[in-house]
């Protein structure tokens, strides 16, 4: 028995944010007083520091359950499996649902339970949870999946990614840019076909890094504003995450006997294309080795950073033929790697 992604699924918001949307914002810096340079400067260094062009904010009519929902839906009818047969709903996200214009998170019932509810599934035994954990949440959670299925106390899994982002970003912090909306989803069951889930490793540091992304305050003060926004101290982050995202991925990888020379693909979480750049490039020196052109393909320059949703919406978009010059074949050794706010680490060895 092999344990398998047999249907993939991705809803991307239609709404398209561009970086030039950002010239009229009044960004400041952390304590309040205002920056010195001009907004067309900012935007400039924040694309050439993320490689982000645009990005893409749900419609103001959906929330995370709802795009939990379309991803699942596709990932269900890409695997023709029965819904009623799933025994598991787990659903990664950092925010439950934030109805637009609204300050409060909404996560009672769980977002699992809601996409149970409008994918309209009558099997009570089919159960529906949350994890959160952080931008590797949708790792952690086929890592949950697949422990459920290997001790036999389930048989199809549905693992889905999804945040809406541009729902708890400050408009006056430049960090703001980089965060963007969408959802990703996966069918993880056993199969007589040969690969699937061969090694996985996690980790958590929380000593130092543990509120290196937090909630709080907008930067504009005195305006009365008790919300609370997604903040992070990106310089810490940065150095966090090509210290320890490389040796992570290359205990896992040295678990699963592999060698790196059958690596394919490295599809990891898109947060910031400069960093992912310096940690795949760490990840190879390991080996002394450069890194192979292709080997780590990118959608943050168009679909932003949307947390859970980054690592299983790529994969669903090199599947089905949509990303320029990158596929992934029957057969194929990839790896799935994500670092994120706990400061929580994962890497998945996959054999497609």
């Amino acid at each position: 028995m092999n344990i398998k992604i047999t249907g993939a699924g991705s809803y991307i918001p239609n709404n398209v944010e561009k970086n030039e949307d950002f010239f009229s914002h009044d960004f400041l810096n952390s304590d309040g007083s205002a920056i010195n340079a001009s907004n067309e400067i900012i935007v400039e260094k924040f694309k050439a520091i993320t490689g982000i062009n645009e990005r893409r904010y749900a419609e103001e009519h959906l929330n995370v359950s709802d795009i939990a929902f379309f991803s699942a839906e596709k990932a269900i009818e890409d695997s023709q499996i029965n819904k009623e047969e799933l025994d598991y709903i787990i659903v990664a996200h950092n925010y439950g649902d934030i109805k637009k214009g609204t300050i409060q998170s909404d996560t009672v019932p769980s977002i699992a339970s809601r996409v149970k509810h409008l994918l309209k599934i009558e099997n009570p035994k089919c159960v529906g949870y949350d994890i959160l954990f952080g931008c590797p949440g949708w790792n952690e959670a086929l890592i949950q999946a697949n422990a459920f299925i290997k001790s036999g106390l389930a048989k199809k899994c549905l693992v889905i990614g999804s945040e809406t982002l541009s729902r708890v970003i400050d408009k006056h912090d430049r960090d703001s840019m980089i965060y963007s909306d969408g959802a990703g989803a996966v069918i993880l069951e056993s199969t007589n076909d040969e690969g699937g889930i061969i090694t996985h490793d996690t980790a958590t540091f929380t000593l130092d890094e543990a509120h290196f992304i937090y909630f709080g305050e907008t930067y504009k003060q005195h305006t009365g504003d008790k919300r609370k926004y997604i903040k992070m101290y990106g310089r810490k982050i940065y150095e966090f995450a090509i210290s320890h995202v490389p040796k992570a991925m290359k205990s896992c990888l040295d678990k699963s006997g592999i060698a790196i020379t059958d690596l394919k693909k490295i599809l990891i979480h898109q947060a910031n294309e400069k960093m992912d750049e310096a940690i795949v490039k760490r990840f190879y020196k390991l080996y002394n080795m450069e890194m192979p052109e292709g080997i780590m393909p990118m959608t943050i320059g168009k679909l932003g950073n949307s947390s859970v949703a980054t690592v299983p919406t790529l994969y669903d978009l090199i599947l089905k033929g949509k990303l320029e010059n990158q596929q992934i074949n029957k057969g194929d050794i990839i790896m799935f790697a994500s670092v994120g706010a706990g400061m929580n680490i994962n890497a998945i060895v996959y054999k497609v």
